[in-house]
């Protein structure tokens, strides 16, 4: 009798299980229907140096004209030059110059115009060494991809995620993106409908957040074994008692 009310109890958990889901588990919900799509150009795709960004800076100048920091083509930091929280970098002969809200052109071409006032023929190469994105949830290696070129596809993301689960909604791949001005907005991808996929929905930025959401299955199972679980090693501490009862009746 006990072990009957008991897996009556557990039946009754799980239709309240089924009936709510378990709904803290899945990321970035949000009630509005609509979602931004900022439409993508040339110049927004473009990155723009950040604060703590870390940056390859090389100097190209005349072999004949003066000596400053090493010869031609010379990486002024091994591992990068950190940009500052206020956006500058110190440079040799020139010292503090800021390079934030820049693109890494645009940053190149300042320094070089400081440079033009002590050497001869200087040429700055700027690239920013940790342009990367995150690829989260429902993939089967969750974690940073790294960005050498100003952009991604999803695709490619997904790709070097090892590609979605099979828990994946394929319907919903979310992506945050912070925009300067804007603040955070927040896209939807169907990957299962070509006609409604353009170029940009699909392109991604350095530190855009890719986050493809469980399945509702997925999330009731969890919800379940949430529940269940005590109630299973309950019935399991609960089965000699009840052996007894059954041999001394």
């Amino acid at each position: 009798m006990f072990k009957t009310k008991l897996m009556l109890s557990i039946g009754a958990v799980l239709l309240l299980v089924g009936c709510s889901g378990n709904k803290d588990y899945a990321l970035v919900q949000t009630k509005s229907a609509d979602t931004q799509t900022a439409r993508v150009t040339d110049r927004s795709i473009e990155y723009r140096i950040l604060p703590q960004d870390r940056l390859k800076i090389t100097l190209y100048k005349d072999p004949a004209g003066e000596n400053v920091s090493g010869g031609l083509g010379q990486d002024m930091s091994p591992d990068g030059i950190l940009v500052n929280a206020a956006g500058y970098v110190t440079l040799p002969l020139i010292g503090k110059i800021k390079v934030a809200g820049l693109s890494q052109s645009q940053a190149a071409d300042r320094i070089t115009a400081q440079y033009r006032q002590y050497l001869n023929t200087p040429t700055v190469y700027v690239e920013v060494l940790n342009k990367r994105l995150f690829v989260l949830g429902e993939v089967k290696t969750p974690g940073v991809v790294k960005i050498d070129r100003e952009k991604m596809t999803l695709f490619e993301a997904l790709a070097h995620a090892g590609d979605l689960t099979d828990a994946a909604v394929r319907t919903e791949i979310m992506i945050l993106s912070n925009h300067p001005t804007r603040g955070m907005q927040m896209r939807k991808v169907d990957l299962t409908n070509f006609d409604t996929m353009n170029y940009a929905s699909l392109m991604l930025r350095p530190n855009d957040i890719v986050y493809v959401k469980p399945s509702d299955w997925k999330q009731f199972r969890l919800a379940s074994d949430n529940y269940i679980s005590p109630l299973t090693t309950a019935v399991k501490l609960a089965q000699p008692f009840v052996t007894l009862k059954y041999l001394f009746d």
